[in-house]
Order: C-alpha cells, then structure tokens, then sequence
C-alpha cells in the first residue's frame, strides 16, 4: 500500500473553483448547492443530501472510487459539508489514476441501494483497480465545519497529470455533502481521426472561457459542455469499502436553460427597437465570451445552439478569432480582454438567430486559411445561448487533411507560440 503523506492543509488559493467541476453530473458544469429538509426522515434516519455513511463498528475507514466526467489535469478540490453539522467526516484524503477504458473492470449492476454496503462480487471487480496504491493528490487532511449552510473545505492540487479516477477516503466514517473536482480537460491528439473534423473548444478535451461580459444567469463555460444527464455525481462505477451508502444524492433532472450561458438585460437598449435594411436590431451593446481553444487549429464549422431559450435567445451573434500565446493571455485576462481590433478575425459574420433552433454555420476559416488559439463569440445585443461548437482540425494535423476542393491550408503561428503551448 502506499505510503499516507503526512497530513495537508486547507488551500487559500481559490482560483481554480473558476474551471470546470470535472466530477458534476453536467460535465462541465456546476453542481446544486446542497439542500436541508428539517423535519424529513428516512427508514436509514435523518435525510441528508449527499453520501454518509453509516456509523463505523470494524476496523478501517469508508472510501468510495469515482470515476470523472471529464479526464484531464486536476487543480483542485471542494469538499463540502454543509449541513452535515453533527455528521460529517473528521478527515478526508482523495488519490488519484489515469486507466485505460479497456483496463476499468465491468461493475455489477448497483442501482440505488440504501442503507447496503457493496456486495462482494463488487469489491472482487474493484479490486482489480488496486486503488488503495494509487497516487495521493490530496493527503489525510482535517476538515472544517464553517456556516452550517455553507461549508467549503478547499485544496489545492499540485499535479500536471492526466487523470481519469479518484478515490475519496473518508477517516473514519461520516458524511459528505458535495465533492467538487475543479480542472481542465485533456485529449490524447495523436489519435485523432485526420479526416473528421473536431470539437476544438470541446470542454471535455481541454477548451475552456478565459473571458465575458456577463454572466448573470449561467456561466460561458456550460455552451461549452456537455448536457445534462440524469446521472447523479456519483457515477455508476462508485463503490465503497465495508460502508453503508446510506444516503445517495437525488437524481437531478435536466435544467434547460441553466445549462447554457445566459446573460442579463442590457440597460442601455432603447426604450422601442427598430431593425436595419437586413432585419438585424438596431441596438449600440452587446456580450461576448472568449475562449481559449483546447488545441490551435483551422475553425470549419461553427454551431450556434439555442434550443430551449424560446423569449431570450440574442438577436444574433458573430464569432472572431485570434491567436495569442500564454503571455498575452494573462496580459489580456488582466485588461478585461481589450484586444486591439486587428488582432481579431472573422470566422462568421453578424448573423441573424432564431430562438429555440441549432444554427450550423460554415466558418470563413477556409478563406483566411488561418489557425487560431481563442475565440471569441459575441452575442446582440443579450440573452442566451445553450450550446457553442467550434468543429474544424487540429494545427498539428491539418495538412494531414484530404483536400475536398478546398484551397490548401496554410497554416501561420506566431513565433515563440509553440514554446507556450
């Protein structure tokens, strides 16, 4: 077994809770803050939102493996304890491997099983995983009870790993309301199929917003994931060692239009709206998102998906792109992103949106012939959008790419780029 490290501490460093929550059952996305029903019980006693288990009478602690949403580089984690006042668990340690699909055993069919400990041809197949040596992300650490409704106990993570499960220990017993895994995603791109294009802001494969103007009712990061499942966090592949799952977390159904970006209303529109010649809004605002790509490469084909936003979809929408190396990055995030004008192309055009409906659109990448690291999309003059898809190829593979009575791509980076990526 490896060896435990000597015990950690809490992080002040709250930066990373911006990335992705890589274990939300929206991959991508955030999940609910945890809830209190006083006066509710169970057959199994008090109902808790989250996972507990019960109280401990052999030898060891209660653990459980999960297996990510998203794989990619771990920053850091959240593990939440509220309302798990006099429950909770005094101390956790979270490890950490990156598996092989074809190496993950085959669970036994679970289902949601209150108040039962894993049954043995359970913990004969996770046993194969050896999860109990695998490497320590976070070492045993105290937790600590802040406001009995809002009780975050936050750790820095410092590993440029990829990985692809966690085991969360919990010492010795007790519960947890929420564990949030904060990171980025990470494909493999040397598999890449040359003659397909490919989701390249894809959060999944390490896209991510670096940038926006408003984000009053859901942040850019959601038109980037994947929707909302029925799943809870806790995946199919979650076991536990000798413990009672005695409270799981309710299913969350899907949340249409919490699951995209979604904007206030500007208050400088004018108090009656007119359209020009070609039927677009006559209105001085707009929102934007800029978004740092998860590969550089050629933009082909561009998705603009409202469906579910049926009275606040935006008017329309256009799409720029730039290529910008880690440096200028950082001095643009500092400036709130005021990018000189030249630095920006065009990859679509203002162009008119329909509410409730999926636009795909042609990039005008084939004409510029340009490889891009971040884009921006700006939506006029507010409003909501589900879903956004940046598909096209790789830099490091398009020349790979059969020509399809296109032009030649010819691809251009910025000297000094490749040593930043």
């Amino acid at each position: 077994m490896t060896d435990i490290p000597k015990e950690g501490k809490l992080t002040r460093f709250l930066d990373f809770t911006q990335l992705i929550d890589m274990a939300s059952e929206c991959v991508g996305g955030k999940s609910d803050s945890p809830s209190f029903k006083e006066h509710e019980y169970t057959e199994f006693g008090k109902w808790m939102d989250g996972w507990e288990t019960r109280r401990k009478r052999i030898p060891g602690h209660d653990w459980c493996v999960i297996q990510l949403g998203v794989q990619g580089i771990i920053r850091g984690v959240d593990v939440d304890i509220s309302y798990f006042s006099g429950s909770y668990a005094p101390r956790i340690s979270i490890q950490a491997a990156n598996l092989n699909e074809e190496n993950v055993p085959t669970m036994p069919p679970r289902g949601v099983k209150t108040g039962a400990a894993a049954t043995p041809e359970e913990f004969e197949a996770i046993s194969e995983l050896n999860s109990d040596s695998w490497d320590y992300l976070v070492p045993m650490s105290e937790l600590k009870l802040g406001d009995p409704d809002s009780s975050h106990n936050y750790f820095f993570v410092n590993s440029q790993q990829r990985w692809t499960h966690i085991r969360l220990n919990i010492f010795p017993d007790g519960g947890i309301a929420r564990l949030r895994v904060y990171g980025t995603g990470q494909r493999d791109w040397t598999s890449s199929d040359s003659k397909e294009p490919v989701d390249l802001v894809a959060i999944a494969f390490g896209g991510v917003c670096v940038g926006f103007s408003n984000a009053h009712f859901g942040h850019p990061n959601n038109m980037i994931g994947e929707r909302a499942t029925q799943e809870p966090a806790f995946m199919s592949k979650t076991v536990h060692r000798k413990l009672a799952m005695a409270r799981m977390m309710p299913r969350v159904g899907p949340k249409p239009m919490a699951d995209g970006w979604e904007t206030a209303r500007r208050l400088d529109r004018p108090p009656v709206l007119e359209n020009d010649e070609n039927g677009l809004l006559q209105i001085p605002g707009s929102e934007w998102a800029v978004f740092r790509l998860a590969h550089p490469g050629v933009i082909t084909q561009i998705e603009i998906d409202t469906r579910y936003f049926i009275g606040n979809s935006p008017d329309s929408c256009q799409v720029d792109g730039c290529v910008l190396t880690t440096q200028e990055e950082e001095d643009m995030v500092r400036n709130q992103w005021i990018l000189p004008a030249h630095k920006w192309k065009p990859l679509l055009p203002v162009t008119k949106l329909s509410p409730d409906q999926t636009h795909v659109l042609d990039s005008l990448t084939l004409e510029l012939q340009d490889v891009i690291t971040h884009a921006r999309l700006t939506i006029i003059p507010d409003g909501g959008v589900s879903r956004l898809r940046l598909k096209g190829f790789p830099s490091s593979i398009c020349l790979l790419r059969p020509l399809r009575e296109k032009p030649t791509l010819k691809l251009s980076l910025k000297a000094g780029f490749r040593a930043n990526l």
